[in-house]
């Protein structure tokens, strides 16, 4: 995770360079407000998807079969907030690794999933007992 973070910077600030060294400072300028747009966009989607988290209860989803489906491993916190359009019930202590959280649908279905710095890991389907 910190060597993905650190080659993000590596890259732009290599952007920077090149065009500095092709364009001058015009391209310095021109790779600059790309590289701002690009952040103003990832922080546009971060502000979405928690505002569309804020308007539902804390670990509610629509139909946790349906989530269960659409789990991908690898896939982050961020994107399940976006697909469940809600924040998880957190299971798991404050900055303990794995993150464990629980999202729950009206026929009391529930997903818990799992996540290690911000990955899923993997995730469990858990159906009440309909038999009566």
């Amino acid at each position: 995770m910190r060597f993905q973070k650190l080659l993000y910077f590596a890259a732009g600030v290599s952007l920077l360079y090149l065009a500095h060294r092709t364009y001058g400072w015009p391209g310095v300028a021109a790779v600059g407000g790309g590289l701002v747009m690009w952040m103003l966009l990832h922080f546009t989607r971060l502000m979405t998807v928690l505002k569309r988290a804020s308007d539902r209860p804390i670990g509610y989803v629509d139909s946790a079969v349906m989530l269960n489906v659409k789990l991908k491993p690898g896939v982050t916190l961020m994107h399940v907030m976006a697909m469940t359009r809600s924040l998880g019930e957190r299971l798991s202590d404050e900055g303990v690794q794995p993150e464990v959280y629980r999202w729950r649908d009206n026929g009391n279905s529930t997903v818990t999933v799992e996540f290690k710095n911000g990955k899923l890991l993997g995730w469990k389907l858990e159906r009440p007992n309909t038999d009566e």
